[in-house]
């Protein structure tokens, strides 16, 4: 049983990407912080995610998420780079590129990124985006949870929150499955579980979980130079020959499970892209729970209500991708600093 903490400026509730981003941004100011996770730290849809670190097509999307990702995008190369040289640990990112094969909308497409100072290359069987990049999210957890536990976080694993224990305008206390703990701001980083573990206080944070199944194969070399893109099937070659394919959007509530339905069509589908996969066994196959909001907008900032309640939560499918510009938002709005962009759109309503 753990002991009662009230000695931690923040306490975030989630281990997954952003709740250990933004724990790292915190003790990088000289925060105290304890992270509680209800499983086991960064096992959720942070370690299942292929970790294309870009929207599948930006043009599809509202300027609120792809304001957040180029953000996130443009500080991940160099975050990346001291994750790893602080911890020893490659989160493996690369600017692999992605290659979109039809059929989609060649115009739009080009008139957007010509619009948005995007870098495309037409080519005889699509459209290349050549700074696209990649990270290995099982990589980039590992090396976030040692980075984490380098500065001085505490992460309490298989702990879960109870009860929430609020007066009229501020949080008291957390009561969970391992004791009872207070701090001075708390921040609910919980993913797919974000609105059930608020209860009564998520008021218009609208947040669900939509599961996504992959597949992984093992080639000796990479197989494909770049990530491949067809509507909404993906295949992305990592350094050593792994190759993942994805994925599948189910509405199954907190179903964690694999089914041979998504196994065939992905299995199908990503064959006509690459046959020789008809040939290769799967190695796995596995499920996540992206944490599913409106329009793929997440919510990132202080409750209305409840003065040292914050949120980061709801990213959907770029969690990762958001993830570095998501903590810099969050953050700039509890020091009150300037916001590099208008982050109205985020703002718990």
């Amino acid at each position: 049983m753990v002991k009662p903490q009230s000695n931690s400026d923040s306490l975030i509730i989630g281990a997954g990407v952003n709740g250990l981003v933004t724990a790292e941004a915190l003790l990088l100011r000289g925060a105290a912080v304890t992270v509680l996770e209800r499983g086991a730290a960064g096992q959720e849809s942070s370690w299942a995610g292929g970790g294309i670190l870009s929207p599948l097509c930006p043009w599809d999307y509202p300027d609120a998420v792809t304001r957040l990702t180029a953000r996130g995008a443009a500080l991940f190369g160099a975050w990346a780079t001291e994750l790893h040289r602080a911890t020893g640990i490659d989160p493996e990112y690369e600017p692999s590129g992605m290659l979109l094969l039809p059929p989609f909308d060649r115009q739009i497409a080009e008139q957007w990124c010509a619009a948005h100072q995007v870098n495309f290359a037409a080519t005889d069987d699509g459209m290349l985006l050549p700074d696209v990049a990649q990270a290995r999210n099982p990589r980039l957890m590992q090396a976030l949870r040692a980075r984490v536990e380098q500065l001085g976080g505490r992460i309490v694993e298989r702990c879960a929150v109870q009860e929430i224990i609020a007066g009229r305008d501020t949080i008291h206390k957390l009561v969970t499955t391992c004791g009872e703990f207070g701090a001075e701001r708390y921040i609910v980083t919980a993913g797919a579980w974000s609105k059930v573990l608020l209860g009564a206080h998520a008021l218009s944070v609208d947040i669900k979980p939509i599961r996504g199944q992959m597949l992984l194969f093992k080639f000796d070399a990479p197989p494909l130079p770049h990530i491949v893109l067809q509507k909404d099937i993906y295949l992305i070659p990592r350094r050593d020959g792994h190759l993942l394919v994805g994925s599948t959007l189910e509405d199954a509530g907190f179903d964690k499970g694999t089914t041979g339905a998504a196994r065939e069509m992905l299995l199908r589908r990503a064959s006509a892209l690459l046959p020789v996969l008809r040939d290769m066994p799967v190695i796995r196959q596995w499920a996540g729970l992206r944490p599913a909001s409106p329009n793929n907008i997440p919510t990132i900032g202080r409750h209305p209500h409840l003065a040292n309640l914050y949120i980061n939560s709801g990213h959907f499918r770029y969690g990762v991708t958001m993830a570095p510009a998501s903590a810099e938002i969050l953050l700039n709005g509890i020091s009150g600093a300037p916001q590099p962009f208008d982050v109205s759109p985020y703002r718990w309503a």
